[in-house]
């Protein structure tokens, strides 16, 4: 293991049990709160969270092997993001949180296996115009960076209650 992929597969691992932890706290009301500008309940979007890990993953191990990602549009990802919304609607807190510490650790693990070479490992990538980005960039842009993108996100939609808390 590298001392980078270390670090990157802890601060993946942070982000996860953030909001976890957040999740953990909120009412049966709290959980089905959407989010402005996003529209999908809290539940969901921790739940997508959790599911988006193993592609994310596979995603960046195909930059780290020189192989392009092609084809792939934000409108694919949109579309995505709209079907597992559908299909995970009345997403229970236990089923999400337990799929959100199972990926999570399946990728930090996987992270974990990656050597410097592999983080450095480039290749085009379709979701940003073809662009040749490294493994490490894709995995801090999509993977590490998830959970704490929605969790601001959802702090934002909790408002003063999360606000209040976590002064505490």
């Amino acid at each position: 293991m590298s001392q980078r992929s270390d670090v990157l597969a802890d601060r993946l691992e942070q982000g996860a049990r953030a909001l976890a932890n957040v999740a953990s706290t909120l009412t049966d009301a709290e959980w089905r709160i959407r989010v402005p500008g996003d529209g999908r309940p809290i539940g969901v979007i921790v739940h997508h969270v959790a599911s988006m890990y193993p592609l994310e993953i596979q995603l960046a191990q195909q930059l780290a092997a020189g192989t392009p990602v092609a084809g792939v549009t934000w409108s694919d990802v949109h579309a995505l993001n709209a079907e597992h919304a559908r299909e995970n609607d009345g997403v229970t807190r236990a089923a999400a949180l337990e799929l959100l510490e199972r990926n999570s650790r399946a990728a930090a693990a996987a992270i974990r296996a990656l050597s410097d070479a592999q983080l450095d490992g480039a290749a085009t990538l379709s979701l940003n115009a073809d662009a040749p980005l490294t493994c490490q960039f894709m995995l801090e842009d999509h993977a590490v960076r998830h959970s704490y993108h929605h969790l601001a996100a959802v702090r934002g939609a909790l408002g003063t209650r999360l606000a209040a808390s976590s002064a505490a």
